[in-house]
């Protein structure tokens, strides 16, 4: 194979000819949008199909006919029930079984041992010293109001994934019906969670936790599915030839195999609920989500900081232990060996418990840090903040001030100008070009119910706001990743700093660019920027690595430059990669804009506030599938494309 064998996905000659026609058409609509009739620049009103009341009459009569209110509130009361036991273990509240709280120092003591126990020595520093952190701060009861709900929600949501995974795994049918409902699921912003478990269950910690366990269910599902169906056959001959019954065939073969699975699946479950409960704040749900979006509200820059760095420690510990727990191997203690040498750890636990619980009976302070005794860090940042400012303010200003003027709203007023059918048929064009007629009607399917939603105005703004950023992620992130994939010791530090920032829940991206931009769409396409820059970046990486080496050789030994093996070798074979990445972009764009949508953007997102603050079911699901309607095309679109790349690449190089 020789270097020019690398050529571009290839269509049938009538599949190009028609996606070709198509776009001539999409174009012709828009360059005429004048002299069009109104209903072909908008669907008219009469064609506008009342989505959200149907879906309102589909809830009353759930709620009030089929009696699902009781089921749930049967529900929210078992889940309330728990909640009341880590809120009084963890901070005090007056509950049962009016144990607690746990001193400070008994829980980062705790928290120390069982990193050591997982990671070694420096799991155990960073283990300890965040809960340390969160003490000093005077932010304890912040952090564990959020933690009572995530020792709740996780385990709920892995029992739950791993149930429906199971099924999946069993039933074919069962899947079927998952897949779907999982894809879209994993596609619905936040916010679409939250607005049926209000009108449900209410707003506070209760609902906060149910909107949790819902929304970090979906992984699990799938690691579950994906875990069972790896385990090797012969592993399960094994068990059957020994005499296991289904149910020990289950419990103690095919789990235990697919164990690093599921515990990735419990770490992912974990992640979901850290950024849930964090956003959950627009329900009422305490914590430090709540104190963070207040203090963002305020512009309290310094405190918002502070706030920030417990949440990115919390995540980056809480990743860090559980992807330690699933790789980690069992070790076995000699024979004969003492009890403190088959149980070292529980050993330095109870001394450490100890210790801890003599502390706090002789002082307060090692119960719980109040705020007038804790540490700050506001006064230091807002002072760095304002001599920044100062610096950079006269740039930041003009900056804002051209993109605002000269590009983001020129080109807001152009995706709002396009005719509604010829966006119609450029997205048929589309699909039509990357899959045939199969693949244009999906496309169809995605965005018609859009332009027949009455939303669409707001769609094609998020859409704006979405290409925007995405865009100008592969403008950073590509070159970024060409940079960090030519050495491999680059590449490993590039790869563990997008594994930390993807740790981060959504709402840290907002603090520095509200800082440096303030509350407008500059600041929200900045933090989209940053946020969809990271899958980029490691697909860039990953894709780049993963070319066979043989293939460059053959490059090299052919005569090829360094430029002329990346143009012509490496990027074509690492195209579908590439196209994974986008792929994550757009769904991280996606559910950012919306989640940015509470500093004063006009696209579906604040819509979906006002339908949360309302508790309108209806308008708020319709908004919802709208969003995931559009991150289903955006996939169907790329999947199909990178999957025919592969097949080509597949064709060429055997």
């Amino acid at each position: 194979m020789t270097v020019a064998t690398l050529r571009p996905a290839s269509f049938t000659f009538d599949q190009r000819r028609t996606a070709q026609a198509l776009l001539l058409f999409a174009a012709v609509l828009t360059v005429g949008r004048n002299v069009l009739p109104d209903a072909l620049v908008r669907l008219p009103e009469w064609m506008v199909i009342p989505f959200a009341h149907w879906i309102n009459t589909v809830f009353a009569f759930a709620r009030d006919d089929l009696g699902l209110m009781s089921l749930t509130r049967a529900f929210s009361e078992v889940v309330e029930f728990c909640l009341d036991v880590t809120a009084n273990l963890l901070y005090g509240k007056a509950r049962w079984p009016r144990l607690g709280p746990i001193p400070w120092v008994v829980v980062a003591g705790t928290a120390a041992v069982v990193g050591h126990a997982l990671g070694g020595r420096r799991l155990a520093i960073l283990a300890g010293g965040t809960f340390v952190w969160i003490a000093l701060m005077g932010q304890w009861q912040w952090a564990m109001e959020t933690l009572s709900v995530i020792v709740v929600a996780a385990p709920f949501s892995v029992l739950l994934g791993l149930a429906l995974g199971t099924l999946a795994w069993r039933f074919r049918m069962a899947e079927r019906i998952l897949n779907p409902a999982l894809n879209i699921a994993q596609s619905l912003p936040h916010f679409a969670y939250m607005i049926p478990v209000v009108v449900f269950i209410g707003v506070g910690p209760k609902a906060g936790a149910i909107v949790t366990i819902i929304f970090s269910v979906p992984p699990m599902i799938r690691l579950t599915l994906l875990g069972l169906r790896g385990v090797p056959s012969e592993i399960i001959e094994s068990g059957k030839m020994s005499g296991a019954t289904r149910w020990q065939l289950m419990t103690r073969v095919r789990l235990p195999a697919a164990r690093t699975e599921l515990l990735i699946g419990v770490n992912q479950v974990i992640m979901q609920s850290l950024a849930m409960v964090v956003l959950a704040s627009f329900i009422g749900m305490p914590g430090l989500g709540q104190k963070l979006l207040q203090l963002l509200q305020a512009l309290k820059i310094g405190l918002s900081v502070e706030i920030g760095l417990t949440i990115v420690l919390l995540a980056i510990l809480l990743d860090r232990m559980t992807k330690a727990w699933a790789y980690r191997q069992p070790v076995h203690p000699a024979a004969g060996a003492s009890w403190a040498k088959r149980h070292p750890h529980l050993l330095a636990w109870l001394v450490l418990t100890a210790a801890g619980f003599a502390l706090a009976s002789l002082h307060p302070y090692f119960v719980e840090v109040e705020r007038k005794q804790a540490l700050s860090l506001a006064g230091p940042v807002d002072a760095g903040v304002d001599m920044l400012l100062t610096v950079v303010a006269p740039v930041a200003d003009w900056l804002r001030w051209f993109l605002i003027t000269w590009v983001l709203i020129p080109l807001r007023d152009a995706f709002l100008w396009l005719p509604t059918t010829a966006v119609l048929v450029f997205v048929a064009a589309i699909g039509w070009r990357v899959g045939g007629r199969r693949s244009a009607l999906v496309c169809l399917g995605f965005i018609l119910p859009i332009a027949l939603s009455g939303w669409w105005d707001r769609a094609m703004i998020t859409i704006y706001m979405v290409t925007v950023s995405v865009v100008l992620a592969l403008l950073i992130g590509v070159p970024l990743g060409l940079y960090a994939a030519a050495r491999p010791k680059r590449a490993a530090r590039a790869l563990l700093f997008c594994d930390t920032l993807q740790t981060f829940p959504s709402f840290i991206y907002l603090i520095p660019v509200i800082m440096l931009f303030g509350v407008n769409d500059v600041a929200v396409i900045a933090a989209v920027v940053v946020f969809a820059t990271v899958p980029i970046l490691r697909y860039t990486i990953e894709g780049l690595r993963n070319v066979p080496p043989e293939l460059v050789e053959a490059a090299e030994m052919s005569g090829a430059s360094r430029a002329q093996m990346l143009r012509h070798v490496k990027l074509p074979l690492a195209v579908p990669t590439l196209l994974v990445g986008a792929n994550q972009s757009i769904m991280f764009s996606l559910f950012m804009v919306i989640i940015a949508a509470f500093i004063g953007t006009q696209d579906l997102g604040q819509e979906m506030q006002r339908a949360l603050s309302s508790a309108d079911v209806g308008k708020g699901l319709v908004l919802g599938f709208a969003v995931a309607f559009i991150g289903l095309l955006a996939d169907h679109v790329l999947l199909t494309w990178s999957c025919k790349r592969v097949a080509l690449l597949r064709s060429q190089t055997s």
